[in-house]
């Protein structure tokens, strides 16, 4: 199975001298392609520190990583920035919209940092709001946008550029369960192909059957990888 993530005795400190802190403690983990994997564990176990270095924001202190098969953190700034801005799409827990533009100027965003010029960079955006099932919506700011709308164009945004790679931080964190699942399907639909890797970092035991494998992290350490019923794979499939 080809690798979307090989990570090898990661290890990650923060501070000098006698403020140091270990976030990261030789930590292995590997995720396929076409895999839907999910980050659990509690509250500052490292888990938000492991997918900023995988993403490239943060390097490891000691270790060897791969993403999609280079070594972002061996490239200069510049190519690293250019690597995150292809591959990877990132959907936030606060959504991080920006208030003045329109829903599909802020799905845009990636295309538009791109070099995209604005009109098919838009109209992109707008397909995939309509298929997202915000087509009526579209011209809307985040401030007239529900909650649940609001999360559908951050996820469009991740996705818009066609990145092989998309982390999701507490993407269910704020939502009740029927409206975490929902979420969860729709990721599933739009995000989950042979060809792309999806990591989601979570505290929700209500969509742990989404993922592929759920790796169990304490204390900065992965402790154990399982299975999982896979159902996002599932949901693809019979799109």
């Amino acid at each position: 199975m080809e690798h979307a993530v090989q990570a090898r005795g990661i290890s990650k400190w923060f501070g000098e001298s006698e403020a140091r802190i270990q976030a990261l403690r030789q930590l292995d983990l590997d995720i396929g392609m076409g895999e839907l994997a999910m980050l659990v564990g509690p509250s500052g176990c490292g888990k938000t520190t492991l997918i900023s270095v995988i993403a490239g924001l943060l390097d490891a202190s000691e270790g060897d990583l791969e993403v999609l098969g280079e070594q972002p953190n061996r490239m200069a700034a510049k190519q690293r920035i250019l690597f995150r801005r292809q591959n990877l799409g990132f959907v936030f827990q606060q959504f991080n919209l920006l208030p003045a533009l329109t829903a599909a100027e802020n799905v845009a965003v990636p295309l538009f940092v791109a070099g995209w010029k604005r009109r098919p960079a838009v109209e992109k955006a707008a397909e995939l709001l309509e298929e997202l099932g915000m087509g009526d919506r579209m011209h809307a700011v985040p401030s007239q946008l529900s909650g649940g709308q609001q999360q559908r164009v951050a996820m469009a945004r991740a996705l818009v550029h066609d990145p092989r790679l998309v982390v999701c931080d507490e993407p269910t964190s704020a939502l009740d369960a029927k409206a975490g699942h929902k979420v969860m399907e729709l990721l599933a639909e739009v995000a989950v192909r042979p060809d792309r890797a999806v990591i989601v970092v979570t505290h929700d035991n209500r969509v742990l059957d989404f993922a592929d494998t759920i790796a169990h992290m304490e204390d900065g350490r992965i402790t154990h990888v399982e299975p999982s019923a896979g159902l996002a794979r599932a949901l693809a499939v019979n799109q």
